[in-house]
């Protein structure tokens, strides 16, 4: 009538966990190997074995999602919570803890590019590290012995900087280190280009060049590698990265960005003919300036000179009339000493006046003494006559030569609002201010004409 109980325990299957969760598993392996499932990341956990893991979740459920080293080398963004991703990848049981997950293959943000992400990633990380910072930029030399260029070698854009560089200096030397500018590996080629010319003592300011193109094919130039390689070279570094609507990491690091790889050739060295320009210019200024200096150091010397001789002419005035006096103390000396000696003659021969004739004996002494004293005063004032002529003499020289008299023969000095003596009516503008000196006072007066 029925199945006994015996019956059906023997029907029955009865599964270990294990049992079951390989079932399961390969229900889902079957049932869901290809699947795309969009969420909200949350739970982010790198491991330290590359394995990243995290839950994809919405406002009702939530899914866990495990992405293996091998898939996550090939991500362009690092996920973080909070971020809404589109995932692809087949679900799958992990045995251990009994739970289904998502084993990721593909992953990228939802509504935004992967490498869109990855650019505005890297971008925020490396402003904060300040290597952004104008600061830090380094100035381009005014002319470069060597240039650097980091390029491809079979490329336009080696022959537009080549061309570039032979039309503005044809004298400048170019050092090519040849990379790959896209694919894999291009960003290491590129960051050891730049770190290589750095070890080339002969280079002076490095250019990193490449064509416009998509994000994909500029991509090599967002790397990292390539941002921390400009950030620690010695050498200025300058970005000539695509058109002059692309941007890249590299431009941001760079010392100088160009708009295109051309305009990096022409940023780097001025044209010979602007250099030539310049020192004929400089030559020139410093050709007035000389000249400028030259003249106020000789009206400087000019009015030294001038006030020196009017202290020379008034110490010499000052020495002749003080030889004048020591002379007239002289000749007063010589007169007491010569009266002093005819007295001592006169007491001497005073004893024998009884013996002679006095009369006649005076009378040849009064004619001798007569003789002297003419000879005396003939002597004192021709002495005093020459005396007198050279100091007359000196005194004319001054009277001559003195500023004041000068000035009251109806002369005038005129200075500039400096204080400079005018020589040139050309020196002064019209409506500038100056001083004239007089006789007597001085005038202030306003510039309104000027003739040559």
């Amino acid at each position: 009538m029925g199945q006994s109980l015996f019956e059906f325990q023997a029907q029955r299957k009865i599964y270990s966990v294990s049992e079951l969760s390989r079932e399961i598993r390969g229900l889902f392996d079957r049932q869901f190997p290809d699947v795309w499932v969009t969420g909200e990341v949350s739970n982010f956990r790198p491991a330290a074995s590359g394995h990243l893991y995290f839950t994809l979740k919405d406002a009702n459920a939530q899914l866990r999602a495990v992405c293996f080293r091998m898939q996550a080398r090939y991500l362009k963004f690092k996920p973080q919570d909070g971020l809404a991703v589109i995932a692809r990848g087949r679900l799958s049981i992990y045995e251990a803890r009994g739970e289904y997950q998502l084993l990721v293959e593909f992953l990228e943000p939802a509504g935004l590019g992967a490498l869109q992400l990855a650019f505005e990633q890297l971008k925020a990380k490396l402003a904060a590290e300040g290597l952004f910072d104008s600061a830090r930029k380094k100035p381009l030399p005014v002319l470069p012995r060597t240039v650097g260029v980091v390029t491809s070698p079979s490329g336009a854009v080696i022959r537009d900087i080549l061309r570039v560089l032979r039309r503005r200096f044809r004298n400048m030397n170019v050092l090519l280190y040849p990379v790959r500018v896209q694919g894999e590996g291009a960003a290491l080629e590129i960051a050891h280009g730049i770190a290589c010319l750095n070890r080339e003592t002969s280079a002076d300011v490095i250019i990193v060049a490449r064509g416009g193109g998509s994000l994909e094919d500029l991509w090599a130039f967002n790397e990292e590698s390539v941002a921390r390689a400009i950030a620690a070279s010695k050498l200025p570094v300058i970005s000539g990265v695509g058109h002059e609507t692309d941007f890249t990491i590299a431009d941001f690091v760079a010392d100088l960005r160009a708009p295109t790889p051309s305009a990096a050739a022409e940023l780097v060295v001025h044209r010979k003919q602007d250099f030539s320009a310049e020192l004929e210019n400089r030559g020139r200024h410093l050709g007035q300036l000389l000249r400028l200096k030259l003249s106020d150091a000789r009206s400087r010397f000019t009015e030294l000179r001038m006030h020196r001789v009017f202290q020379t002419l008034a110490a010499r005035l000052a020495e002749r009339a003080q030889r004048v006096d020591d002379a007239m103390a002289a000749l007063d000396r010589s007169v007491r000493k010569g009266l002093d000696a005819a007295r001592r003659e006169l007491m001497g021969i005073s004893s024998g006046v009884a013996r002679y004739d006095m009369q006649r004996l005076l009378g040849l002494k009064a004619a001798g003494l007569d003789e002297c004293r003419g000879r005396f005063q003939a002597g004192l004032a021709r002495y005093l006559e020459d005396r007198r002529q050279r100091l007359g003499q000196v005194e004319a020289l001054l009277r001559e030569r003195n500023p004041a008299m000068i000035l009251s023969r109806g002369y005038s000095i005129t200075r500039d609002a400096a204080g400079r003596i005018v020589r040139d009516a050309e020196s002064v503008a019209l409506g500038a201010n100056i001083s004239v000196r007089l006789a007597r006072g001085e005038l202030g007066a306003t510039v309104r004409d000027r003739k040559a």
